[in-house]
């Protein structure tokens, strides 16, 4: 008897998929927009506040601030680059993924920064997709997928490893490594958590 395999790439058309991290994006200046335009400190309140249980909000809403303009454009091309190669295998998928680096990175993040540290901003989201990129390679269903995984993970390395690395062991004052760090982990756990099942036959 053969199972069928799931397919990596299902969930909704080209257009779809890739409209996904747009949507994100978007939603991300939206938020950027009307938090310079509204009183008060978004980031403050909704941001990840480490150590503080009221500070746990921010692991679903602390990815889509920003300190400001600068800090929103410096992750957009990346976060946009690399989610559009994480939709492409399908919206649930992607969704999944975002969820599951958000969560991890989250933690680890609140964990592990010096408590009553506000953290917010996508670099957790990127260095998540980043993680999950270079981890599906090793978790690929067929050895064809696995060929065509590990070319795009030694391309996204290639073009992002170094600035990845700096993210995480060099990061200047101001800047969370721990959420880099916990994001790529959570990305790769990610990787593994929605692998794709293998055919099995009997």
């Amino acid at each position: 008897m053969t199972s069928a395999s799931s397919s990596p790439r299902r969930g909704g058309g080209l257009l779809a998929r890739v409209g996904q991290p747009l949507l994100l994006l978007a939603i991300m200046w939206v938020v950027r927009v009307l938090d310079d335009l509204l009183p008060g400190d978004a980031n403050r309140e909704f941001g990840l506040r480490s150590w503080a249980l009221d500070g746990l909000d921010g692991v679903l809403f602390g990815p889509g601030l920003h300190v400001g303009w600068p800090h929103l454009l410096a992750n957009s091309v990346p976060f946009l680059v690399l989610g559009i190669l994480v939709a492409l295998d399908g919206i649930g998928r992607f969704w999944a993924v975002t969820a599951l680096i958000a969560v991890v990175g989250g933690l680890g993040t609140w964990i592990f920064n010096a408590p009553g540290v506000v953290t917010v901003g996508a670099s957790g989201l990127v260095f998540g997709y980043f993680g999950y990129l270079l981890v599906r390679a090793f978790v690929a269903p067929s050895l064809g997928h696995g060929i065509l995984y590990a070319l795009i993970a030694t391309a996204v390395a290639f073009v992002y490893g170094g600035s990845m690395l700096v993210g995480v062991f060099g990061a200047p004052a101001g800047v969370s490594w721990q959420a880099h760090l916990f994001g790529a982990v959570g990305g790769g756990l990610a990787a593994i958590a929605t692998r794709p099942r293998r055919s099995v036959a009997a």
